[in-house]
């Protein structure tokens, strides 16, 4: 005799969605700021709090509006868009920070990522791409593909030999902190690979590598794994003639 099938368990209800992401737009240009605007603020997953034109402008509207995410551009005038990220950035309760730029690797990139800021995006980016961009920088996530991050450390080492040179020691100095796996999962970061792939070349978890990378953070009082990958060429721990393979020097 035939057993009567199971009845199929009815699906779990799918999470509440979380609250969404404050978005606080910083563009010296109306229509920039009117086209962000309106291609942002139709997500449901994002809630555009305020718009300001310069960088003067956005400390007070963070000090008021305490928005999650600022999208910022670079070049304003009375406070430049750099400035008023590395201000922003010392707050305790600071927003995170995507700047607004028109080069894939401009000098003045690095120094927003040095600053803390956790990406870039294109100002001809596309709608869904920078809806994306912002969510994911919400969630701890900085918006930097590896290759674009090899980019900016072409731009790091394009440097005077002196500056290279102090910042080097500099950067050995800090990663004497370090445990040896936390210097290889470091490099890794460096390297630009994900959770996954580090996981996979140093056969952690990603659980373990997240730890990992959480404690290089603290440590080294860092904001985001893109300060890390920039420290980690400063102090020359790359093997730059290989991308994907190697070990510390």
């Amino acid at each position: 005799m035939n057993t009567p099938a199971s009845p199929t368990p009815p699906a779990s209800p799918a999470p509440p969605p979380g609250p969404p992401v404050r978005l606080l737009i910083v563009d010296d240009d109306p229509l920039v700021r009117a086209g962000l605007t309106l291609m942002l603020g139709g997500d449901e997953g994002i809630d555009i709090v305020g718009e300001g034109a310069d960088g003067q402008e956005a400390e007070e509207l963070v000090e008021r509006l305490r928005p999650d995410v600022v999208l910022m551009d670079i070049r304003m005038p009375v406070m430049d868009g750099l400035t008023a990220t590395e201000r922003l950035r010392r707050r305790p309760d600071a927003p995170e920070v995507v700047v607004l730029t028109t080069f894939h690797a401009d000098e003045q990139v690095l120094r927003a990522i040095r600053a803390g800021a956790a990406g870039f995006v294109l100002k001809d980016t596309p709608p869904a791409r920078i809806v994306d961009s912002v969510r994911r920088v919400a969630a701890g996530d900085p918006v930097l593909s590896p290759a674009v991050t090899r980019q900016l450390m072409a731009r790091a080492a394009g440097g005077g030999h002196d500056d290279r040179g102090g910042r080097a020691e500099r950067a050995r100095r800090r990663f004497g902190q370090l445990a040896e796996r936390e210097r290889e999962v470091a490099v890794a970061v460096g390297r630009g690979g994900s959770n996954a792939e580090i996981a996979g070349s140093l056969y952690l978890s990603v659980a373990t590598v997240k730890t990992h990378v959480s404690r290089i953070l603290a440590k080294l009082e860092l904001n985001n794994r893109v300060q890390i990958a920039l420290l980690v060429h400063d102090a020359g721990l790359l093997d730059t003639d290989q991308e994907d393979g190697g070990g510390l020097r």
